[in-house]
């Protein structure tokens, strides 16, 4: 008996020996992984954010670096290595139909502003980076980029050819649900040649806290030429793409929202092709704040085929029920002025670098009893324009 005792000892020895090897080889295996992400992380920093000349704390936690004009991230993109930077455009479109707009308003500006020859980016965090599932799918955004459960209420315009587009967006803070649903409104510039490989343009207003880790408006821009697949970016954290040239606005940077039945934040926007250039330069306001270079693209040489406007949001139907995420100011588009959302003084940049109204619109809407879009009409106030948005969920969108 005592040596069948021993036995029983030594066995449990053994097997508590392998217990505890294997948890000393998980954690260290564990502590490896986590240093290996620690180091990844922080290259990943080292490259995004670039030396700052100076750097302001924004009041809603953001900081913003000011960079030298040439050392920003868009030069990291391979394509655009030996790119002479353009700092205005060549050609001003006729602006007989859209008024002065007033300089944008972004929370930073309350802290500081940015010296000539840099241009303002926010800061990329480490909790940016953690938010994604993994570094790769932090860089391109892919689950942004499913085109499952994207809602939208958009005016079309096709048939022609056209070299820019611009409208004047009121601002709102849409309630989303869900931390990886996101809220937009913004104008798409898009070039359809080749139906397999869509080229698109897009910037406006988005409320992310995926990207952005809060929930604010937010300016953006973004670009794609291969329908969305592989080469695409929002703002500068993947495959970089826009050249910023001035030192008063900053992408990513939050806006101010307007107030249900009060003041009415407005975001006026101008995208257009330079004829000289072939770059798509993004005008902000009176502020010529950057641009695509036309070397990123190949069909959009020659113009886009199509341009939209409007709003579009991420249902991801938890519990088996539509979003409540809003979309615009979560507003049905019948509420009408400074409680809808609106698009006004629409106009496209024709052959002749002409603004011009739009004529013959179609409506893209998806489920007109969460999200709602007006037919578009003219005021002498307003120019072509039209309202859109709502709640997504409610009794009659289940």
């Amino acid at each position: 008996m005592a040596k069948l005792g021993n036995e029983k000892i030594s066995w449990i020895v053994s097997v508590v020996s392998c217990f505890f090897l294997s948890l000393v080889l998980a954690m260290a295996t564990t502590s490896n992984e986590g240093s290996g992400k620690e180091l990844e992380v922080e290259k990943l920093l080292k490259k995004l954010n670039k030396p700052a000349v100076k750097s302001i704390k924004s009041p809603d936690g953001d900081i913003i670096d000011c960079v030298h004009i040439l050392n920003q991230p868009v030069f990291d993109n391979p394509k655009l290595k030996n790119h002479k930077i353009q700092l205005r455009p060549t050609f001003y479109p006729k602006r007989s139909n859209v008024s002065k707009s007033n300089p944008i308003a972004q929370m930073w500006h309350q802290s500081g502003s940015c010296p000539k020859g840099t241009v303002p980016i926010r800061r990329t965090t480490k909790e940016d980076i953690l938010r994604a599932d993994s570094i790769k799918e932090f860089s391109i955004r892919r689950s942004l980029y499913s085109t499952e459960g994207h809602e939208y209420a958009v005016a079309d315009l096709r048939g022609d050819r056209y070299y820019g587009a611009h409208a004047s967006i009121n601002i709102w803070k849409p309630s989303v649900q869900e931390s990886n649903e996101f809220s937009l409104s913004q104008i798409w510039i898009l070039n359809r040649d080749d139906p397999n490989n869509v080229e698109s343009i897009e910037a406006g207003w988005q409320i992310s806290q995926q990207i952005y880790g809060d929930y604010n408006p937010r300016l953006f821009v973004f670009w794609t030429r291969d329908s969305y697949r592989n080469i695409r970016c929002y703002n500068l954290n993947c495959q970089p793409g826009f050249v910023q040239v001035d030192n008063k606005v900053a992408v990513r940077s939050s806006l101010q929202p307007s107030k249900y039945g009060g003041s009415q934040n407005v975001l006026s926007m101008l995208i257009r092709k330079d004829p000289s250039s072939g770059n798509w330069w993004m005008q902000v306001g009176n502020t010529y704040v950057g641009y695509w270079p036309g070397s990123l693209f190949s069909r959009m040489s020659t113009g886009a085929s199509n341009v939209q406007w409007g709003g579009e949001i991420v249902n991801l139907r938890s519990n088996g029920q539509h979003t409540t995420t809003d979309m615009g100011s979560g507003y049905f588009p019948q509420e009408g002025y400074g409680k809808a959302s609106f698009f006004k003084e629409l106009s496209i940049v024709d052959a002749n670098n002409n603004l011009v109204s739009p004529k013959n619109f179609g409506l893209i809407v998806t489920n007109r009893n969460c999200y709602d879009i007006t037919s578009y009409a003219y005021s002498n106030d307003l120019g072509v324009y039209f309202y859109y948005g709502g709640p997504g969920r409610n009794p009659n969108c289940p």
